[in-house]
């Protein structure tokens, strides 16, 4: 057996994403295919906070009526003026008929999804620039209005 190190996960952040209405692109090859602006929101780590800039989006298609893949894009700015730019890849998955009430936009409990995301992060900031060189991984849970999620760093 290899000696080698086993990962494991330190807290990073808590992040809450206020979103907007869904723009409906249809049913396309791929699957139906959706696009989520993003309005704002927080992030609150240790010793440190940021506000989700406006302007980023979560394009979403839903593959099944189970499954859903989800890759937002949006910027960060630290309390500090560090500007964070975050591409989180997730998928969602959830019996066809809870699927159906989240596109539609009404809540449903997020014990009953399963909902992971494995975002990325570069900065220009000299002492952020760790966040770059590091996995993280998240769980999550959409809203009607917003998306939050609980990210780790994989040690």
């Amino acid at each position: 057996m290899l000696n080698l190190p086993q990962p494991t996960l330190e807290f990073f952040a808590d992040l809450s994403v206020t979103v907007d209405k869904p723009q409906e692109v249809g049913q396309t090859v791929h699957g139906m295919r959706r696009l989520i602006p993003i309005l704002g929101g927080q992030a609150q780590g240790q010793g440190w906070t940021a506000r989700v800039l406006p302007g980023g989006a979560d394009f979403q298609l839903i593959v099944t009526p189970r499954l859903a893949e989800l890759d937002a894009r949006y910027v960060l700015e630290t309390d500090a003026g560090d500007l964070i730019y975050v591409q989180n890849r997730a998928v969602r998955v959830a019996p066809p008929e809870l699927t159906a009430r989240l596109i539609r936009g009404e809540p449903v409990d997020p014990q009953l999804i399963y909902f992971r995301c494995s975002p990325s992060f570069e900065t220009a900031s000299p002492t952020l620039g760790w966040i770059s060189e590091r996995l993280f991984i998240g769980t999550g849970a959409r809203h009607p209005d917003r998306v939050e999620m609980k990210l780790f760093a994989v040690a």
